[in-house]
């Protein structure tokens, strides 16, 4: 009987085992690499290129810095690494997330804590952070929502949250290899700032 393989091989080389994710087997690269690849709205949005979870980290990082001008570079890479656990496991959309219930966000959060305790960070945001973040990503559906998966504006104020008036962001899907630029380049100047 064969043994059912638990972990996933990355370009980088490294095995990360997605029962017991280790952060030494994290690598941005991988990450970058990942999310650059992965559709939002699986997929479902106009233009000549997906809308990928790189290009949407990017911007809920930046929505998250226009919400919190004072925040710390250490918040705003949590916001860039916010949806960081779908370089292997995919984006699955919210309603697919409930019906898998409890399980699938344990195994979502222990992803997470490897990332986070491989750039330093604290192996679970702070609440209050947490939910900051979350209105960005929030915010972020909103403009994706209206510019590129084909809601109107009132579908999108009635299944979600609408930004302060003052804030406009421009969805853009980028090639593949832009997007996965983009998120390195963006986690660099976080990084090394």
């Amino acid at each position: 009987m064969v043994e059912a393989r638990a972990w996933q091989r990355m370009l980088s080389g490294r095995r990360l085992d997605l029962l017991d994710p280790s952060p030494f087997d994290v690598e941005i690269e991988d990450i970058a690499r990942g999310l650059a690849r992965v559709a939002r709205w699986n997929g479902q949005t106009s233009g000549d290129h997906a809308f990928s979870v790189a290009e949407h980290s990017v911007v809920v990082e930046k929505l998250f810095s226009i919400l919190n001008p004072k925040s710390s570079q250490a918040d705003k890479l949590t916001a860039l690494l916010h949806d960081a656990a779908e370089y292997v496991i995919g984006d699955m959309i919210s309603p697919f997330k409930t019906a898998l219930g409890l399980d699938y966000k344990d195994f979502e959060t222990r992803l997470e804590t490897a990332v986070h305790l491989r750039f330093s960070l604290p192996a679970t945001p702070r609440p209050a952070l947490a939910k900051t973040i979350k209105k960005a990503d929030i915010y972020c559906a909103y403009f994706e929502a209206i510019q590129i998966a084909g809601f109107t504006e009132a579908e999108a104020d009635k299944y979600f949250t609408k930004p302060p008036g003052d804030i406009r962001i421009k969805i853009a899907p980028l090639s593949v290899a832009e997007a996965e630029t983009l998120f390195l380049q963006r986690f660099a100047q976080l990084t090394l700032d």
